[in-house]
């Protein structure tokens, strides 16, 4: 009930108090999450006189004297007791009687409402109505997600600019880096990215072991590399003399996860990717927010691993390597979770318009990805024709479905509204 009053889900036609009085609501108030009255601060016209106060919600009407409403000063300002039922009159402390509405909440409304607040995280408590709503607001919905995962994303960019005082550079690095980790393994690249400064590797840029030494070495997956392995050693050897140098420290336990993975995704092979991108020269930020097109920004991550690598996924195994560092899906994960949304927050934090509308323009250019949320939403009949879509789904699966804020959700809230108009 208290939802139908904040959305203003009720029917105009039964607007009328228990004594025949016909009620409009200018505002409905604001919600209390607090000690008394359940909305502040309401006007509401009766029988065109207007009152302006609290309004009270109870599920029967004796409720007021139950709570013993009538007794507490709190609630002398209540110009309107919304009940579902009518089972007795309700006055204030000096006796006065309140006007008071009937507002009844059909089953098949409540039904669905628990429905949406009670399910487990896990299901999705929709998905036997999503694909049935008007396309129109499905269409808007998904645009409105997918502007707020790239807002969000522009936040986090902010962050890392601040933390290294503009230096696009480091903050491409950082974010790349963490997109290596591809989902599993996105936080413990994060965090030896940042333990890791690009303006220190970036000193020996022309030796891919000092770097893959620097990397190997913070990683800490040369700790559990075999002893007799002659690349290993060297490793080992350069990064305690760099270690020393630069004043490295290793991050602790950065937990790793390697099961159920396929060795070309193994964290040891995405670090040689990632020591290749630095050497030579590590320009990517102007490379990324220069690109005109997809196909412009897939020939920068077209990276080749040569010598050590191009034959190993770790340093546990031999064979199953190859000279290409990332496949076609891994690189459009790449630009889709960094280049992007680093073209994106250049632009918002530039008022370069141009370059938002080619960021937007490259996510929908792009397939959608392939996860477990996509095939959520496809077995609910909702069709990811488009990287855009995709990541707009990921957004509301994960800041509204897992977080059980279906109340807040635009599509939620639609489902509610279609059933509030039907009782």
């Amino acid at each position: 009930m208290q939802y139908v009053w904040q959305h203003r889900l009720w029917l105009p036609q039964a607007m009328i108090t228990v004594d025949g009085r016909k009620i409009q609501v200018i505002d409905q108030g604001r919600l209390n999450n607090d000690a008394g009255p359940d909305f502040f601060n309401a006007k509401v016209k009766i029988d065109g006189e207007m009152w302006v106060g609290n309004i009270e919600i109870h599920v029967r009407a004796s409720d007021w004297y139950r709570h013993h409403h009538d007794k507490d000063e709190a609630y002398d300002n209540v110009i309107l007791h919304v009940v579902e039922k009518d089972d007795m009159p309700v006055r204030r402390a000096n006796g006065e009687v309140i006007p008071q509405l009937v507002m009844p909440c059909s089953a098949q409304f409540s039904e669905q409402y628990h429905r949406l607040v009670g399910s487990a995280a896990s299901e999705l408590p929709c998905a036997q109505d999503i694909a049935k709503m008007p396309s129109i607001y499905l269409t808007d919905m998904i645009s409105t997600l997918g502007y707020e995962r790239l807002y969000s994303k522009v936040e986090r960019i902010g962050e890392l600019l601040t933390r290294f005082s503009g230096d696009w550079n480091e903050v491409c690095y950082v974010l790349l880096a963490r997109s290596l980790g591809f989902g599993v393994n996105s936080d413990a690249f994060e965090r030896l990215a940042l333990a890791t400064p690009l303006k220190v590797m970036a000193k020996h840029s022309d030796s891919i072991t000092i770097i893959e030494a620097m990397l190997f070495g913070q990683s800490g997956l040369l700790d559990s590399a075999p002893e007799n392995d002659g690349y290993v050693s060297t490793l080992k050897g350069e990064y305690e003399f760099f270690c020393q140098k630069f004043g490295l420290k290793q991050p602790s336990s950065l937990g790793w996860k390697m099961a159920r993975m396929r060795p070309q995704n193994f964290p040891h092979r995405r670090i040689a990717v990632l020591a290749a991108m630095i050497e030579g020269g590590f320009e990517y930020a102007s490379k990324m927010m220069t690109a005109k097109s997809v196909e412009e920004v897939k020939a920068l991550f077209d990276v080749k691993l040569s010598g050590y690598w191009s034959q190993r996924c770790s340093f546990n195994s031999t064979g199953g390597g190859s000279a290409r560092g990332l496949s076609e899906s891994s690189i459009s994960i790449l630009i889709i979770n960094a280049v992007i949304p680093v073209i994106y927050a250049y632009g918002r934090m530039c008022n370069d318009e141009s370059a938002c509308n080619r960021a937007v323009e490259m996510l929908q250019s792009l397939k959608a990805e392939r996860n477990s949320i996509v095939e959520l939403f496809s077995r609910a009949g909702i069709e990811c024709k488009d990287a855009f879509t995709s990541q707009a789904l990921i957004h509301l699966r994960r800041q509204y479905c897992e977080t059980r804020k279906c109340l807040y959700c635009r599509i939620g809230h639609r489902m509610l509204a279609l059933k509030a108009r039907k009782q």
